[in-house]
């Protein structure tokens, strides 16, 4: 540790733990785009809210980056150094710290895994409804940052909806209790619902308090098997109409054939191009529903083979089949994209997307699935092995742009659930006017008078 800039920060802070080994960089300066070489100053692991503020308000005097540090599985970049940034790490800020049955009302620290959180609400005979695939390696504090989604958004609404009040050490390292905790307060602009979503370009999220509710209902999940792409939404459309459903999900035959590789038990005796995953109460009168809506679509020629769950180890193999889809691309580096429309702009742009991709990707593997229920989808074009790297990521962006296009025709969202990042920055047009890109850089010089949290990311400075 010989940078003098280290030095002082030490000097400061003498209990605060700093690495500066290459493999602690290389580890704790990406996320799970892999597609920058990661190159931070250091790594602060501060304990403590107070670490925290003293650490930013050292690299401003210093004239350092910060980039927030959360589980970093986001997939946009946000969680990238590759500029000499010092990457703070909320890694050892991981208690819960209390719980209100009154308020029904959780208290953790940022650099909880969500895991924990689900396992701590449920201590108490409650949930936090928000769940994910990567709930393991996952950070409270980065799923706030990013307003994550999941896999029930469609019940239960994104991150937003549950955080009843954060704390956020802001760019200049003054410490905001946002929120409070109140159901009602209408004194003014909610700065808590800034921070969310803000990707780390605001300050630092260190606490938050999350919302709990009553422990889900048990339930049931279905396996539907699809004849084509133009049934997926009629099928949600008969579904819904029958059911209060917890999610809707959807992959295809591509993406079952890795999840297939990587472990999973085949569901079907026959292959068929489209699959949907759905899960409802399991009541007499909900599982009668389904199985009415079931009949409905192989009569309508809609669906072609369908299974339900009999026992709760069978659901989770079901719902393996779509949860399993993203660590079983991993070793491909794929190349994202995390989008979103409207429902009812969904039809028709499925089918412009579907034309899209197959016209403009005929040499790549593409591999869909998504939240239909929601509006989500997920697009991921594999790197076939004899393609440089460079070569394939200008070959994606060119069709990210045409993608871009037509969300902003269709008037959706460029990031659905995982941030702009550095990856989805170039594309914020299509989902941002320039009017609202500038109140946004207004609002970033507010929290970050001197534009050193996680710069670069989401938009460059003006």
């Amino acid at each position: 540790m010989t940078d003098h800039r280290l030095l002082s920060l030490q000097a400061e802070l003498p209990g605060l733990r700093l690495l500066t080994d290459a493999a602690d960089r290389e580890h704790y300066g990406r996320d799970w785009t892999r597609r920058w070489t990661p190159a931070p100053l250091a790594i602060a692991l501060p304990g403590s809210v107070d670490e925290v503020q003293a650490i930013v308000r050292w690299a401003n005097a210093a004239g350092v980056a910060v980039v927030p540090s959360g589980g970093r599985t986001g997939l946009s970049g946000g969680a990238v150094a590759a500029h000499g940034e010092l990457v703070v790490s909320t890694a050892r800020m991981n208690r819960v710290l209390d719980f209100d049955p009154v308020d029904r009302c959780l208290t953790v620290q940022a650099g909880v895994p969500l895991q924990r959180v689900h396992e701590a609400a449920q201590q108490h005979g409650l949930q936090y409804p928000v769940d994910f695939a990567a709930r393991g390696s996952c950070s409270i504090g980065g799923n706030i940052a990013t307003n994550a989604g999941g896999i029930r958004v469609l019940r239960y609404g994104n991150t937003r909806q549950w955080i009843a009040g954060l704390k956020l050490v802001t760019g200049s390292g003054a410490l905001l209790d946002l929120g409070r905790g109140l159901v009602k307060d209408s004194s003014g602009y909610d700065l808590r619902h800034l921070a969310i979503a803000s990707e780390g370009t605001l300050g630092i999220i260190v606490e938050a308090s999350l919302r709990l509710t009553e422990p889900p209902p048990p339930t049931k999940v279905m396996l539907l098997a699809l004849p084509s792409f133009e049934a997926l939404m009629q099928v949600f459309a008969v579904f819904q109409a029958r059911l209060a459903l917890q999610a809707f999900e959807f992959f295809t035959e591509v993406a079952l054939k890795h999840v297939l590789a990587h472990g999973a038990q085949v569901p079907f005796a026959q292959q068929h191009p489209f699959y949907v995953v759905t899960e409802f109460a399991s009541d007499p009168a909900s599982e009668a529903a389904a199985l009415a809506a079931f009949e409905q679509c192989l009569s309508d020629g809609l669906a072609s083979d369908g299974v339900l769950s009999a026992s709760d180890a069978q659901a989770a193999q079901l719902w393996r089949l779509r949860e399993g889809i993203t660590e079983s691309l991993a070793k491909y580096l794929p190349y994202k994209n995390d989008i979103s429309v409207r429902l009812s702009a969904m039809p028709a742009f499925l089918a412009e997307t579907q034309a899209l991709l197959g016209h403009e990707y005929p040499q790549f593997e593409v591999v869909w699935f998504g939240h239909i229920g929601d509006g989500n989808l997920h697009i991921n074009i594999l790197k076939p092995d004899a393609l440089a790297l460079e070569a394939f990521v200008a070959d994606c962006e060119r069709v990210t742009r045409l993608l871009a296009d037509s969300l902003q025709r269709h008037g959706g969202s460029i990031s659905a659930e995982h941030g702009i990042g550095l990856v989805k920055k170039p594309y914020l047009w299509c989902t941002r006017s320039a009017v609202e890109i500038a109140a946004m850089r207004g609002i970033k010089a507010a929290f970050d008078p001197n534009g050193i949290m996680n710069p670069g990311k989401v938009f460059d400075a003006a």
